[in-house]
C-alpha cells in the first residue's frame, strides 16, 4: 500500500509535483483541529472573561452605592451624635443653674444644703410646708367671698345685661339672694368702701393686698368697712345687692394683679386641697418669685370662721 500522496502546483512557466508521505497529511490535519480548538477556547474564554468583568463591574458599582449609602448614614449618625452631645451639654448647664438657684432658695428659706444630698432630696426639703400654704392663702385671695352657689356671668367677654353691649367681663357675678354676707378673701386695707358711679358698680369695696393685689366688690347693698381700715381675711365687709348698673341681686368680684384683671374663678377655688393647679391655670403671677418672697413670712390664720362672722357682725349693729 502506497504511503504517499502527490501535490501538482501549476504556474505560468511549470508544473511543479511534491510527493508527501501522508503523515504529513495527518499533521497537518491536526494542527489545523488544534489550532481550531484553540481558537473556540480562546473565543469562549474571552467571552467568560467579558462576562465575569460586567459581573464584577455591577457588583463594583453596588458596592460603591452601599457605600455612598453607608457614608451618609454615618454621617447623619455623628449628626445626631453631635445633636445629643449638644444636648446633654444643654441640660448638664440647666442642671447646674437649677442647683445654684436652689441653692439661693435654700439659703433664703434658711436651709443648709449638704455636699451628699441629691438634687431631688433638696428639692423636697425646699417644698412648702402646709403652714406656709397657709400664710400664702391668707396673704394672696383665696377662697369665695359668699357662700358659693355658682357664676352667673363668666370672666371674659359677654354682652353687658343693661347696655346689651358687647365688652370685657373683667370679673365674675356671684349668684346670690339679697344682703348675702360678704367676706374678705385675704388681709388687706380698704381703699374704697361706698358708692361707686363712675363703674357702674354701684356700692363697691375695694381692698388692696400685699404684693400687687386688689379685690373688687360691686353691687353691693350695704357695705360695713370704712376706707384706710384694716380688714383679716374672713372678715365681713358688706352685703350683697343690686346697686349700680345691675340686672338683679348678685356679687360682682373681681382680682387684679398690678391692675391687670384675673381670672377670679381659679382663685374662689383655691384651697390646701388644690393648692398647685392655680400655677397651672393663672400664667399672668409670677408665682416662683412670689413664694420665695413669701418664704420666711408666717401669718397666724384666723380662727374665726366666714359663718361665724356674720352673726357676730350682726350683733355688733344690734
Amino acid at each position: 500500500m502506497d504511503k504517499h500522496f502527490t501535490i501538482t502546483i501549476h504556474d505560468e512557466k511549470s508544473v511543479r509535483q511534491f510527493n508527501l508521505h501522508k503523515f504529513v497529511k495527518k499533521a497537518f490535519v491536526y494542527a489545523a483541529l488544534f489550532l481550531f480548538s484553540v481558537i473556540v477556547i480562546a473565543v469562549g474564554t474571552i467571552f467568560y472573561l467579558d462576562h465575569s468583568v460586567e459581573e464584577l463591574q455591577h457588583k463594583k458599582e453596588s458596592i460603591l452605592k452601599a457605600y455612598v449609602k453607608l457614608h451618609e448614614q454615618n454621617r447623619a449618625l455623628e449628626q445626631s451624635m453631635q445633636d445629643t452631645q449638644s444636648s446633654l451639654s444643654l441640660k448638664k448647664q440647666e442642671l447646674s443653674e437649677l442647683s445654684d438657684s436652689l441653692s439661693e432658695i435654700e439659703v433664703l428659706i434658711g436651709l443648709k444644703p449638704i455636699a451628699d444630698e441629691s438634687l431631688q432630696e433638696r428639692v423636697s426639703t425646699a417644698k412648702l410646708s402646709s403652714s406656709q400654704r397657709a400664710t400664702i392663702l391668707q396673704l394672696i385671695p383665696s377662697g369665695s367671698p359668699i357662700e358659693y352657689n355658682g357664676i352667673t356671668s363668666k370672666f371674659g367677654y359677654r354682652v353687658h345685661p343693661t347696655l346689651h353691649t358687647k365688652e370685657f367681663h373683667r370679673g365674675s357675678d356671684m349668684k346670690a339672694k339679697m344682703k348675702t354676707a360678704v367676706y374678705a378673701t385675704a388681709n388687706g386695707i380698704v381703699e374704697w368702701a361706698g358708692y361707686h358711679k363712675r363703674s357702674g358698680y354701684g356700692n363697691l369695696v375695694i381692698l388692696e393686698h400685699v404684693y400687687g393685689f386688689k379685690t373688687y366688690y360691686g353691687h353691693l347693698n350695704k357695705v360695713v368697712v370704712k376706707s384706710g381700715q384694716f380688714v383679716k381675711k374672713g372678715q365681713l365687709i358688706a352685703y350683697t345687692g343690686n346697686s349700680g348698673m345691675s340686672s338683679g341681686p348678685h356679687l360682682h368680684y373681681e382680682i387684679r394683679f398690678m391692675q391687670r384683671a384675673l381670672n377670679p374663678y381659679y382663685f374662689i377655688k383655691w384651697t390646701q386641697k388644690n393648692y398647685n393647679e392655680i400655677f397651672e391655670k393663672e400664667k399672668k403671677v409670677p408665682w416662683q418669685s412670689l413664694i420665695m418672697a413669701t418664704s420666711q413670712i408666717r401669718v397666724v390664720p384666723q380662727m374665726q370662721t366666714q359663718q361665724s362672722s356674720q352673726p357676730e357682725q350682726k350683733s355688733k349693729e344690734n
